[in-house]
Order: structure tokens, then C-alpha cells, then sequence
């Protein structure tokens, strides 16, 4: 039995990889920890598959844990080592471009850096029985922290470029420069900006960082729109010649309602903090526009041919996002409510088996029963993960999982692009097409208003067929 030794100190980083080992699900291969006196490691055990496969499958998952933990710390040792002449407020704004500069480009684009660090581990971990992670991540990185400091010194060339700027616009005023001027009236400025008082918000919030970058990218057209923005600024007119600047710049209708719903959660933000008169609120009239979603399912054809498809060699990696996909068909689950649950919420009623939950996103009860479901296909797969259910329902992050959605769909020659939500579409708009009342539906998916469930009741032109089809037999 072969085994690889993962050191680390840093408790936050020994959860994150309990839980990703926790779903490895490779036949073969399990982890125990050992605690010695420096380190706790975790030892992953392996012994009798495709080695290639099990080291793509743990460089991608360290690839993902250097973004997610490291690449902050390493931007921020970049410019304390490089720019330590820089002082704090200043250093401050330059990691913000730097995090901007990451979400804008294409050439430094998250999945650009992952393939990178991949590479860097794949090749180690191929080679070697353990690693350090902390030790690793500070010297054997060279290449991916070659790629930060380009960001770094890209950002840094940006703000002298503000700086100066900040120089002419002062000598036009006819004050006399001096260095200390310039930087005193920058720093009052950026504290002051609108822009400024946003980004703050954003960084100091509890959001995730994929959703910090989101609303960065907001901050960054807001900056494309109009370069220095002060709170009078945010006027109706404002907020409609923004929404304009966003569809002249070939923006679809719900990605500038994305934008729209940013940028009203920034101008609340001030109102609330007294920046802002709330007299003076911008969006009082004015409407965010938005067109209704395109309910993405899959046909009966379509679940046969996800349920049927051969997932073997490199390609069985992706055995758990699908057994969790197709157990989200059968029984309607959001991610958030699937990722939730655990071997409690399986219930035994009448010597049956149910799955009763508390809905993340709405708080309501639901219960399923899940033999009367599909023809127990739920069970199945409960019973295919037997005795390891949390395991079962802890998967990788939502815009992970949607990844490898796509490479199975592909596998399994399904000609349409679905995501893990997509699963809750297909559940009740089979369930209706096989005759289920629409209350039942209602009840099953957990929803508080009917008018929500009712869209499922006319997205599939099969159940019009079917319906006709009942009236000429009667």
C-alpha cells in the first residue's frame, strides 16, 4: 500500500482538506491524521488504481486551496517586500486594484492560475510521498509568484498613474506640490469616493471571495463609467445613464440587472452608514429590469442517458457530482439544501424512508418520500453510499461542481448546457408531466407561493400533448 503525507499547522487548512478527502471517493483509497510535534498531518492511503488519476484529482484539490487561502497573504508579501516605501493607506489601495486587475483579466484569470499551480503539484506529488504544505507554497511556487508580482507591479504602475493624475489636478488648482499634498489629498479622496466607500464595503463583508470579486467587477465599470464618483453623484439620472452605459457596452438584460442590484446595495449601504440623504435615494423611481430565466430540464430521454453513462479511468473522478446531480432530480434539492444535510435527516416513517429537511433558502419544511419518488432512485443511490452518507453530501463549491456538470454532459452526449440547479427544474417538470398535481409539486419542492411552482407547468410542451391526449380518450 502506497501512502502520501500531507503536512500542515494551520487548522483552518486541515478542515478544508478533511472535508475535500472526506468525498474523495476513489475505490481504494482512504486517510487517517497523525499529530507529531511540529505538524497534523493527514495520510492519504492508495494502493491498486490509476495513479495518474488519483494525482490529478489531489493536485486539483491543492491547486484550488493555494487561491482560496494563500493568494491574498503572497499579494500582500509581494508589496510589503517590493513597495515596503509605500505607506499603509496606500498598500491598502493597491491590493484592491490587484484583486480587480485578478477578476478583469484574461491572461491572469482564476482558471489560468489553477492550471499552473496544478501543474506545479501534479509534478511533486507524482515524485514524492509527502509535502509540507506551508514550506512548499513559500518556496516551490517561483512561476505562479512570478505571475503575482506582474499583477503587483501592474497595480502599483496604476497607482502612480491616480497619483499623478491627482498632481495635475492640483497645480491646476494652483497649490503648491509637494509630495505630502498629494498623497494627503489622494488618501482624503479615496476615504471620501463613493467608489472608495463601496470597495471598503465590499472587503469588509462576510461574502464569499468569487461573490467579493463579483461586486468588483461592478466597482470596476462603475470606474469605466465615470472615473471619480462622489456620493452627490448618486442621482436618478445617474443610476440611468449607468444602466445605459452598461447595455452601449453590450451587457444582456439580467447581467446589467446584476450590476443594477450591486450598485443599489452599495448607495443603501451609504444611506444606512449617513453618507447618503435617504431623501435623495436614487432608486425610489427607478426599476431594475430583468427577463425571465430560461428554466433549463432535462427530458426523460436525457436522465437515461446521464443514469447510463460510463464514467471509468480519469473520467471516474466524476462519479460523486453526478450520483449527487441525479439524486437532486429525484427528489427536487437546491445545492445549498443538499450540501446541508446528514445522516439525520434521513427518517425512518412506517418502515419507510423519508427525507425531511429545513429549506436554506426559505426556511420551510420539507418532506420527501423517497420510494414514492422516481421509483426510489434516491434510495439507490443512498443505498450505493451506505454507512457514509455525510460523505455523500458533502461536495465541491457550487461553481466547481457545474464544471464537471459539463464534461459529463458531454460524456454522456446530452447536446444542452445544465448546471446542478438545473436538477430542481428537471424534478418538477417531470412531475408534472407524469401527472403529479401541481399542489403536490408545490408542497415537494418546498415552495410558499403556487405562482412560483406554476412555471413548471408550462415549460414543457410534452405535458400539453399529454393533457390533449387524455381529453380525446374521455
Amino acid at each position: 500500500m502506497n501512502s502520501l503525507c500531507i503536512k500542515t499547522n494551520n487548522e483552518d487548512i486541515l478542515k478544508y482538506l478533511q472535508n475535500e478527502f472526506s468525498s474523495f471517493n476513489m475505490l481504494n483509497t482512504f486517510y487517517s491524521q497523525k499529530e507529531f510535534k511540529y505538524y497534523k498531518n493527514i495520510i492519504i492511503h492508495y494502493t491498486g488504481i490509476d495513479e495518474e488519476l488519483f494525482y490529478t484529482k489531489l493536485a486539483t484539490i491543492l491547486s484550488y486551496l493555494v487561491v482560496d487561502y494563500f493568494e491574498i497573504n503572497i499579494l500582500k508579501t509581494i508589496l510589503n517586500t517590493n513597495y515596503f516605501y509605500f505607506e499603509n493607506f496606500e498598500l491598502k489601495k493597491i491590493l484592491n486594484l490587484c484583486e480587480e486587475n485578478l477578476c478583469d483579466s484574461s491572461e491572469y484569470s482564476f482558471q489560468n492560475r489553477q492550471l499552473l499551480l496544478f501543474d506545479i503539484f501534479y509534478e511533486y506529488i507524482s515524485t514524492h510521498n509527502s509535502i509540507i504544505l506551508t514550506g512548499f507554497i513559500n518556496f516551490r511556487l517561483g512561476n505562479y509568484r512570478n505571475l503575482l508580482g506582474e499583477i503587483v507591479d501592474f497595480s502599483v504602475n496604476e497607482f502612480i498613474i491616480e497619483l499623478e493624475k491627482k498632481e495635475l489636478s492640483l497645480w491646476r488648482q494652483g497649490k503648491t506640490i509637494t509630495l505630502s499634498l498629494i498623497k494627503e489629498e489622494f488618501k482624503s479622496n479615496t476615504d471620501a469616493s463613493f467608489l472608495g466607500f463601496a470597495r471598503k464595503e465590499i472587503m469588509s463583508s462576510q461574502l464569499k471571495d468569487s461573490t467579493k470579486r463579483n461586486h468588483l467587477t461592478t466597482i470596476s465599470l462603475l470606474q469605466s463609467f465615470k472615473p471619480t464618483i462622489e456620493f452627490e453623484d448618486l442621482t436618478y439620472n445617474f443610476v440611468t445613464d449607468f444602466e445605459k452605459f452598461l447595455y452601449d457596452s453590450d451587457y444582456q438584460t439580467n447581467t446589467v440587472a446584476k450590476h443594477m442590484k450591486h450598485l443599489k446595495s452599495f448607495v443603501n449601504a451609504a444611506i444606512n452608514k449617513g453618507y447618503i440623504d435617504p431623501n435623495n435615494y436614487a432608486f425610489r423611481r427607478y426599476k431594475i429590469k430583468m427577463k425571465e430565466g430560461k428554466h433549463v430540464f432535462l427530458l426523460p430521454e436525457e436522465m437515461k442517458k446521464l443514469e447510463e453513462v460510463s464514467l471509468i479511468g480519469r473520467n471516474s473522478c466524476l462519479e460523486h457530482t453526478l450520483d449527487a446531480f441525479l439524486f437532486c432530480c429525484y427528489t427536487g434539492l437546491r445545492y445549498s439544501d443538499f450540501v446541508s444535510l446528514n445522516e439525520k435527516n434521513i427518517v425512518k416513517m412506517d418502515g419507510k424512508l423519508w427525507l425531511i429537511f429545513d429549506s436554506v433558502k426559505t426556511g420551510a419544511e420539507v418532506k420527501l418520500p423517497l420510494s414514492l419518488l422516481f421509483e426510489g432512485k434516491a434510495l439507490t443511490l443512498l443505498q450505493k453510499y451506505q454507512g457514509k452518507w455525510s460523505s455523500f453530501f458533502s461536495i465541491k463549491n457550487n461553481s466547481s461542481v457545474n464544471k464537471e456538470l459539463i464534461r459529463i454532459g458531454k460524456l454522456a452526449r446530452i447536446n444542452k448546457h445544465f448546471s446542478f440547479h438545473s436538477a430542481r427544474h428537471t424534478n418538477a417538470t417531470l412531475l408534472i408531466y407524469k401527472g403529479a398535481n401541481i399542489t403536490t409539486v408545490q408542497k415537494l419542492l418546498g415552495h410558499k407561493n403556487l405562482a412560483t411552482t406554476q412555471i413548471y407547468g408550462e415549460v414543457m410542451g410534452s405535458t400539453i400533448v399529454r393533457d390533449l391526449k387524455k381529453c380525446q380518450k374521455r
